[in-house]
């Protein structure tokens, strides 16, 4: 177990900030939401719950995943009955994708839990600096490209 001077040490650098960051979000979101539906999955049901009929893509892109990533999402997504594809009509080569009545069913329930797990990371922080915490977080990403 790390001692209090290894902890000052690595709260230098942020890469270990976020990783830790990271693994508090992981174990809350299992202990609050699900240990079934991880926390990309929610976000493309909440992606398809807002632009439905997004392609594969689309979809990826939104969610910041590669080709691979994206493509066994949402394969595992159909199998477990939250989304389902169709062709593409305008692009054959590519799929379509929304919620099913089962997905719209699990992203209402689980969307007070999401609420829940953001209410507990954020509980000794202002309104303002969970606002400035989120600008930090998003400028430390690349730009993304439109």
């Amino acid at each position: 177990m790390p001692n209090k001077e290894d902890d000052r040490a690595l709260s230098r650098y942020t890469g270990s900030l976020v990783r830790r960051a990271q693994q508090r979000h992981v174990a809350v979101w299992l202990a609050e939401v699900s240990a079934e539906i991880t926390s990309v999955q929610y976000a493309a049901l909440e992606v398809l719950h807002e632009t439905p009929g997004v392609n594969q893509r689309q979809l990826g892109d939104e969610l910041d995943v590669d080709r691979s990533t994206i493509a066994d999402l949402v394969a595992r997504m159909v199998r477990n009955g939250l989304i389902e594809r169709s062709d593409d009509p305008v692009d054959k080569r590519s799929y379509v994708l929304f919620l099913t009545p089962a997905g719209k069913k699990q992203l209402a329930a689980l969307r007070p839990r999401v609420e829940e797990v953001e209410r507990i990371l954020t509980a000794r922080l202002t309104k303002k600096e969970c606002l400035e915490l989120r600008r930090l977080l998003a400028a430390l990403l690349p730009d993304r490209e439109v």
